[in-house]
């Protein structure tokens, strides 16, 4: 064991050379889709998992970037933004649900990775498949294969939605919304916003923690109907600590320098956790999104997008 901890240590030495020297170029560049593609294409071209815990590293750079950014944003607007927007959240998770559920029965899937996709799809994508199956009793490929679909939409939002939301003249709070409704992950909502303007990355990084919220009810639920009385379901702490930032901003004047210093940061870390989110995908991961599974995610997440992209340029 020691002598096979001794051959890895240089290994991991060398990848984590190639990861930093990939790294600061990405970061100065500033463009989350690009590290995206990066950190894939690294991976796929390893043909190895990489082994440097990219998803955990992904996870705690999101995380802080959504943090540093509730140092920008005063409570009352994140009051404001969270308020307009709770009835058109609360809509769209509903009725995601209901609608993937049933589509689910009609192609005739197996019920579990119904439920995943359409909970991903209405809730926060990959965060609400992991915590969802254990609690329906998903085998492991279920869930690599919603995970992965989930990936696929994620990249094809990083590189569409800008577009089309120039293409359409939408305003920066229009996108925010829409963005935070219609794209599954956290990580990918505030990766696209941040690509369309800073107030859009404000607005959807709101929203989207609304919308993530709801997997506190929805887990629950389902505990109930799966019979899973032991699960465990708790507030996310980082959703705590960007409220508590907001707050601290609110109340605490701070120099004006400071929200665009956090700014830049938070930026930084979304394109390196967008990098080590692409560092995670694998051929593996690749070669099982096919068939019905995927007919339902792609049918489901083009009806609910156009929707949403409706109700953002009415509403808003």
């Amino acid at each position: 064991m020691r002598r096979c901890n001794n051959l890895r240590r240089p290994f991991l030495a060398k990848v984590w050379v190639i990861v930093v020297a990939l790294l600061l170029p990405l970061i100065w560049y500033g463009n989350p889709a690009i590290a995206l593609l990066i950190g894939t294409a690294l991976s796929l071209l390893w043909r190895a998992p990489l082994g440097i815990g990219g998803h955990r590293w992904g996870r705690v750079a999101l995380q802080s970037a959504i943090v540093l950014l509730g140092f920008s944003l005063s409570i009352g607007r994140v009051a404001e933004v969270s308020g307009d927007s709770l009835w058109l959240v609360a809509i769209y998770v509903l009725s995601v649900l209901g609608i993937g559920i049933a589509l689910a029965r009609i192609l005739r899937l197996e019920r579990e990775s119904g439920l995943l996709m359409a909970a991903g799809t209405a809730i926060c994508g990959g965060t609400a498949i992991a915590t969802l199956a254990p609690l329906v009793g998903a085998r492991a490929d279920q869930v690599g294969v919603a995970i992965g679909i989930v990936f696929l939409l994620n990249a094809l939002a990083l590189f569409g939605f800008p577009v089309i939301g120039h293409a359409l003249g939408m305003s920066q709070v229009q996108f925010g919304v829409w963005a935070a409704l219609a794209i599954h992950d956290t990580s990918s909502v505030l990766a696209t916003a941040a690509i369309y303007g800073n107030e859009a990355l404000e607005v959807a990084t709101t929203v989207k923690l609304g919308r993530t919220l709801w997997l506190i009810p929805v887990a629950l639920v389902v505990s109930l109907v799966f019979r899973q009385s032991t699960a465990r379901v708790r507030v996310p702490l980082f959703i705590l600590a960007f409220l508590a930032a907001s707050v601290f901003a609110t109340f605490v004047s701070l120099p004006a320098w400071f929200g665009h210093t956090t700014g830049r940061p938070s930026k930084a870390l979304l394109v390196v956790a967008l990098f080590f989110i692409g560092s995670e995908i694998s051929w593996d991961t690749l070669r099982l999104m096919r068939g019905r599974v995927l007919a339902h995610a792609l049918m489901l997440w083009i009806a609910a997008g156009s929707a949403m992209l409706v109700a953002a340029m009415t509403a808003f």
